[in-house]
């Protein structure tokens, strides 16, 4: 119907074959045109056969139902799904191997010249891959591109063995990520070092991360299906379940022995969270100190809580202000928003503090200390909020440093530090695009061996300083500045 060569989808009742739900829906349109009214009588079972309700995805292989709107996990008696996926394997492997070959060079040597670039007076090559977006999986991906730039997090993965899911009669085949699949079956840690090693490799192609959206639907349920999902959940999601894997045994070595093993990575630097340390709480792990005081009798509690990000809100004189240039006064700044989380605050009378001197709760004040910074410093900007009924979002513009920025201050002893091991630069930044938590898109800004690019899906564009500064972020990753002479400070 449209010419579209992009995720076809082949109707197993009538072999036809569309565009999928990704493109311009044209499959989903088929099965909804064959549908036969209800009025009036029932449905014989020569009519339940005419359907058109279940189809397969040609790249995956992945079975899906329109009226269940799900994937399906079981086959005929016959086998006959698995027999269509092998018939379109067979395809796929032979007669078009030749002709695929041949437009394959001719494709890559065209992309490979417009990816060209001229930096600094001489030509290099855009090595950025993009990621496909499967349906409104744009919150993963600009988490993914952006967890792909934090070289030290991203290298650990990259120089971990493969691990073999399958053996015996499956071993060799193509692995079909369906939720008929035991737990045991699927691995986060294998699907996401495979997702790394896909990009910054020289691709000229976006890279279809369906394989890990399927284990990620598997162990986390909250992110099943299309819908719009908030990027900073997801990473928080992501970052815990493969902290909790790394922690357990796979292939008979423990994850934690092969982090103990990595110089790199030393334990003086490791923050422990739920459980043995790993590269996640290794790079991301940092501790703050909770510090509550009762108003009345000036009993004092301290508590030490590991954290991976900071959740910070904006204050609420500056929510606004919604551009860089809007209105005259003071601009909200990222320190703003920092000293705001860590300022001493009194708790209002929904958080009344249990004293335990007083016996009963009691009015008190709170304060938030940095014990210890983390490597890489994940900054969350808290822009949802709930009113009434709807979730609104906080649209201010929030300036932040691209280098330089100094956590010294907020620090419980900052004696203790040298003088650049306070210091951060940023390395990502995602940023969120229209008005709701539901809606709207994600894209990402990374810096890359001295360069930024914007990750937008399958598109990766060079972009500048300029721009970045003017994004308007959500998650910000700050890498911990390497000592050396003659650093600017913020």
């Amino acid at each position: 119907v449209c010419r579209s060569n992009k995720s076809p989808w082949v109707c197993l009742t009538c072999s036809s074959v569309h565009c999928g739900r990704y493109v311009n829906g044209h499959a989903k349109k088929h099965y909804e045109d064959a549908q036969i009214p209800m009025t009036n009588h029932k449905k014989t079972e020569k009519q339940e056969k005419v359907q058109h309700t279940v189809c397969m995805d040609c790249s995956s292989y992945s079975t899906y139902c329109y009226r269940c709107d799900d994937f399906v996990v079981n086959d005929t008696k016959l086998g006959l799904v698995q027999k269509v996926r092998e018939h379109l394997q067979n395809l796929e492997n032979s007669a078009f191997t030749s002709d695929r070959h041949r437009k394959r060079k001719l494709l890559e040597n065209s992309s490979l010249t417009s990816k060209l670039l001229k930096v600094n007076g001489s030509t290099t090559a855009l090595c950025a891959t993009g990621l496909r977006n499967l349906g409104n999986t744009c919150f993963m991906n600009a988490i993914l591109q952006s967890l792909s730039n934090i070289q030290q997090f991203c290298c650990y993965f990259k120089e971990l063995p493969a691990v073999e899911l399958r053996n015996g009669k499956t071993a060799g085949r193509r692995t079909y990520h369906t939720r008929s699949q035991g737990d045991n079956n699927v691995s986060l840690v294998e699907e996401f070092r495979k997702t790394l090693c896909a990009l910054w490799q020289g691709s000229q192609t976006a890279f279809s991360p369906e394989s890990l959206f399927y284990v990620v639907w598997k162990i986390m349920p909250n992110f099943r299906g299309y819908q719009q999902q908030d990027a900073h959940e997801f990473m928080r999601y992501l970052l815990d379940h493969l902290h909790l894997e790394l922690q357990g045994g796979f292939n008979g070595v423990s994850r934690s022995v092969i982090l103990q093993e990595n110089s790199n990575l030393s334990a003086s630097n490791k923050c422990c969270i739920n459980g043995a340390s790993t590269v996640v709480t290794a790079i991301f792990g940092g501790i703050l100190q909770n510090e509550v005081n009762c108003l009345i009798c000036g009993t004092e509690s301290r508590k030490f809580d590991p954290f991976l990000d900071l959740s910070l809100d904006i204050p609420s004189q500056f929510r606004n202000k919604r551009t860089k240039n809007q209105e005259s006064g003071p601009m909200c700044t990222l320190r703003d928003c920092l000293r705001s989380f860590t300022d001493l605050e009194e708790l209002d009378e929904t958080e009344l503090y249990m004293c335990h001197k007083c016996k009963k709760k009691q009015k008190s004040t709170k304060k938030f200390w940095i014990q210890k910074l983390p490597k890489v410093l994940c900054l969350h900007l808290k822009r949802f909020h709930w009113t009434a009924y709807l979730r609104n979002k906080v649209d201010t513009y929030v300036e932040f440093p691209l280098r330089g920025l100094d956590m010294k201050c907020y620090l419980l002893e900052p004696e203790n530090s040298g003088p650049e091991s306070c210091l951060y630069d940023l390395v990502a930044v995602v940023v969120h695009h229209g008005s709701g938590v539901g809606s709207g898109h994600y894209t990402a800004y990374a810096a890359h061996e001295g360069r930024w690019f914007h990750f937008n899906d399958s598109t990766v564009t060079l972009t500048d300083e300029e721009t970045v500064g003017k994004a308007k972020a959500y998650i910000l990753f700050y890498v911990e500045r390497q000592a050396r002479p003659g650093a600017d400070k913020l």
